[in-house]
């Protein structure tokens, strides 16, 4: 194991606190910091110390990626780590926005390197499915909840203009597509008009609360009413949510550790100024009715959970040690990426161990032996999920 050293992305509605407070830093940082990247992704690699200097963690990768990747890996995936590591913080919503899946990336990403518009919606040929675990009561838009339930919600407003949406919803989850489309092709001339009728009418309840927050920032974005079809979700820390390929999400507040498929690909909804494609999103939305999106821990053994997803790109287990104990042993294989997000730990494979305090990280190559993670403290352990 050795110490690496992510980079921090300042997207505006990032957090000036929350990182730099995981991290001991001085708060509030000079702007907003919205996530912290450890892997190997090209926007933005993480750094690892050679001679004196740090030297690029995909640099290294792609210099021998047998050494850090492993047979297993490297056949599956082939010379790129699988999976990015986060830390997201959120002060702000994030886009409302939906993730190709293997087949639709590779598709999109090819007639996209064809188009000369210069809008393109896939950024590289990969899918992204993500896992993110609450590190502070966090947030978040997530799934389509029963049509039933939003056409009641939108009703309410007593808006006429929204009847058609309303009638396509009370036809349930067959109805689903057609009020999307409906609200994304909403005439450009009138979206101010109809955000500002929901804002202004006379309802109270958390849809309506929901409505106005967004609408503030987005006044004439019709994601403000597509938002109203999805579960709001709250997370307590330690809770999870799963988003896998397809899935309508949005986060909306929080601070929380993120493990995604190694890929820059988001299709955009709406409640961004963004571009928004509304054929292709169409396309690859899934407009299944999600029960409960969120995802419960598994014990693995004791002072270990882990939160299953199935997905073989990576697999997420946060490491505690319980009291009295002096060492958690790991057999995770391949590559992986340790966070510490509280206290202090150790974590050594075969290679050697590093002492990690709180924001801080270490990567271990493969075939470097089991991991053991020790000390007062709280960790993230980051791998491939091959069994």
């Amino acid at each position: 194991m050795e110490q690496l050293y992510g980079p921090i992305r300042d997207y505006a509605w990032g957090s000036r606190s929350a990182i730099a407070e995981l991290q001991g830093r001085p708060v509030p940082s000079d702007g907003p910091e919205a996530e912290l990247w450890l892997g190997a992704h090209p926007g933005a690699p993480a750094t690892v110390d050679r001679d004196g200097a740090r030297v690029s963690l995909l640099d290294l990768l792609d210099a021998d990626p047998g050494h850090w990747l492993g047979v297993e890996v490297l056949d599956r995936f082939g010379p790129r780590l699988p999976f990015l590591l986060k830390v997201l913080a959120a002060e702000a919503p994030l886009s409302l926005q939906v993730h190709p899946d293997a087949e639709q990336a590779r598709d999109g990403y090819a007639a996209d390197c064809a188009r000369v518009d210069g809008h393109r919606n896939y950024v590289d040929p990969y899918h992204k499915p993500e896992l993110l675990v609450a590190l502070t009561p966090f947030e978040a838009l997530c799934g389509f909840r029963d049509p039933a339930v939003s056409a009641a919600a939108l009703a309410g407003f007593g808006v006429p203009a929204l009847a058609p949406v309303v009638a396509a919803l009370n036809e349930g989850a067959s109805g689903l597509r057609e009020a999307v489309r409906l609200l994304l092709d909403w005439p450009a001339a009138q979206r101010a008009g109809l955000v500002e009728a929901v804002v202004a009418a006379p309802v109270a309840g958390p849809d309506a609360v929901l409505a106005r927050e967004l609408a503030a920032r987005y006044p004439d974005d019709p994601g403000v009413l597509v938002a109203l079809l999805l579960h709001r979700v709250r997370l307590a820390p330690g809770e999870a949510i799963w988003m896998p390929a397809g899935n309508l999400h949005a986060y909306l507040r929080g601070t929380g550790v993120e493990l995604m498929a190694a890929s820059d690909n988001v299709l955009r909804c709406g409640l961004t100024p963004k571009h928004v494609d509304p054929v292709e999103l169409l396309r690859i939305l899934r407009f299944d009715v999600l029960d409960d999106p969120v995802v419960a821990a598994r014990p693995v053994v004791p002072g270990v959970v882990t939160w299953p997803v199935p997905v073989d790109d990576f697999v997420l287990y946060r490491v505690a040690p319980t009291a009295g104990s002096t060492a958690v042993p790991l057999p995770v294989p391949g590559p992986r990426v340790v966070l510490c997000v509280a206290g202090t730990i150790t974590v050594g494979d075969d290679a050697g161990s590093v002492t990690l305090r709180c924001g801080e990280a270490a990567i271990g190559t493969a075939g470097a032996g089991p991991l053991v993670v020790s000390g007062p403290g709280e960790a993230f352990v980051a791998a491939a999920g091959l069994r």
